[in-house]
């Protein structure tokens, strides 16, 4: 069976359990997720642990960058048109180092969607990872599925009003600590943080709270995988991403087909049947609501605790891991075709009878053909030659820029002698945390001197002495002798050099004269 022909199977199954194709936008039903036991949900606990923290941490870290920086390690400051990550300091004409890691975070999202499915979305996505902590307080106040069920069908009264609102007022501060996380990435954290509890910080900071205090309260508590199926345009995009080698989490229906709730009672009578109890474990603890064994869905996020749910199950009835697994579509179609045999129908006893186990779709058979294909060769290619590119560029850069902007009006001014004089502001940026003293000259232009305004001008050569972290603006004055000044225009260089550290820098500039005839 070909590629396409399997995915056109599955969606055709996946419709006619549904019943039909979901619609466009719908009402949401409620979801109350049961709590998962597992190695997956354990990773998704250490994965929420590091990501939270990663998230409130970093801005109160602090790195040593000298007298003349700030000393916090991650700051975006926006004042000085700054960003500062631990040694690395990113100027606005240096945005495209950004640029460079936004195209690198999609790549590898590219990459790992084309191994794994949407394992992103399933661990390190911010909505997943909110709504998972919003979760925990949830089942705290008000337990698990089966008492949040019953608490949602019960009139109103003094314990389910309680329980509210003590579960809301944590979400409200797990919100607001959102927020005020926020807002700490783009000043000094231990000053904004005095500024904002003694109401002196600037009305954005308590904007900015506000707004995502309300988003995370909204999106984590009560629109949860609305989000997904709905805000989120990722679902519809990482089905590109797949073919028929990489993982997704996977109803093997090939084993848990016919299902039975009374197992012991169909295989004494010489029926067959598969290993699916019917017992929707599966379904109880998807944050999605979906059921996995409907096939693949837009809306699952690849989150695994099907896999966990399942795996108890089948712990509890004496069967192998495996019903539910991550696995490839091509180890699907060969399990397949061994579970139809020679009959053309699914029997469960094909399986077992080949000794095929259980396990070969899934984590434990990994193969290094799920990484090692031309899809995953790409996207490593372009990902590792951006990350390699970007890491010369930061390791080769100069910290000593200049800019150059010639006067307009005029473009030239006369001289009493009979020579020519043009006007140019030249910016030169200091891009170290330390002061320094740079010589202003230029080069490619014989006969010419040099004045600026208020400076010492030895030789045609200027001594600048430039504040650390900062654009020094200067008004150059370049003049050329009446022998000279022929032609129409000329080019040349205006340099700034740093012999102490070795750096210099030239830009292009034109020297403007009147035509030959004189206009």
């Amino acid at each position: 069976m070909s590629v396409q022909e399997s995915v056109d199977r599955l969606n055709a199954e996946a419709v006619n359990s549904a019943g039909r194709r979901g619609p466009l936008f719908a009402a949401r039903t409620k979801i109350h997720p049961k709590r998962a036991e597992g190695a997956f949900r354990r990773l998704k606990w250490i994965i929420m642990a590091v990501t939270l923290g990663i998230y409130y941490l970093t801005p109160w870290l602090r790195f040593d960058r000298g007298p003349h920086a700030p000393d916090q390690a991650v700051l975006v400051d926006l004042a000085s048109r700054r960003f500062y990550f631990f040694f690395i300091e990113i100027w606005p004409q240096e945005f495209f180092y950004v640029a460079g890691l936004l195209i690198m975070a999609g790549l590898g999202l590219f990459l790992v969607t084309s191994v794994a499915g949407r394992v992103w979305c399933g661990y390190t996505c911010p909505q997943t990872v909110w709504v998972d902590l919003f979760l925990v307080v949830e089942r705290f106040f008000e337990g698990d599925r089966n008492k949040r069920i019953a608490l949602d069908k019960a009139p109103l009264s003094l314990d389910k009003f309680t329980k509210r609102s003590a579960k809301y007022a944590v979400w409200l501060l797990i919100a607001v600590a959102t927020g005020g996380a926020w807002i700490f990435y783009f000043a000094d954290a231990p000053t904004l943080a005095r500024e904002v509890f003694t109401l002196q910080a600037a009305p954005v900071a308590y904007i900015t709270v506000a707004i995502l205090t309300a988003t995370t309260f909204i999106l984590g508590g009560f629109m949860r995988e609305q989000v997904c199926t709905y805000m989120c345009p990722w679902p519809r995009i990482q089905s590109a991403m797949l073919d028929e080698q990489s993982l997704t989490v996977t109803y093997n229906d090939w084993r848990g087909e016919p299902r039975s709730r009374h197992q012991k009672r169909a295989l004494a009578a010489g029926e067959s049947v598969g290993d699916c109890v019917d017992c929707n474990a599966c379904v109880a603890v998807c944050p999605q609501g979906i059921d996995i064994r409907d096939g693949q869905q837009m809306e699952c996020i690849t989150c695994a605790l099907c896999i966990d749910a399942c795996d108890s199950v089948m712990d509890k009835i004496g069967r192998d891991h495996g019903l539910i697994s991550y696995a490839t579509l091509a180890d699907y179609n060969t399990n397949m075709a061994i579970a139809r045999g020679n009959s053309g129908a699914i029997d469960p006893r094909n399986v077992r009878e080949n000794g095929t186990g259980p396990l070969k779709a899934g984590l434990a058979h990994f193969n290094w053909r799920h990484l090692v294909r031309p899809r995953t060769l790409i996207y490593l290619v372009l990902w590792s030659a951006i990350g390699v590119a970007m890491a010369y560029s930061l390791a080769t850069r100069q910290r000593l820029e200049t800019s150059v902007l010639h006067d307009r009006n005029p473009l030239y001014v006369r001289l009493s002698d009979g020579g020519i004089r043009n006007a140019y502001t030249v910016k030169v940026s200091n891009m170290t945390n330390q002061p320094r003293t740079v010589s202003l000259s230029i080069d490619g232009l014989p006969g010419a001197t040099i004045a600026l305004p208020g400076r010492t001008v030895v030789g045609n050569t200027a001594d600048i002495a430039l504040p650390p972290d900062q654009v020094e603006t200067l008004r150059l004055l370049v003049a050329l002798p009446p022998e000279a000044a022929k032609g129409e225009r000329l080019d040349f260089s205006i340099v700034a050099s740093d012999a102490t550290a070795g750096e210099t820098s030239r830009s292009a500039a034109v020297f403007e004269m009147p035509k030959e005839d004189g206009r």
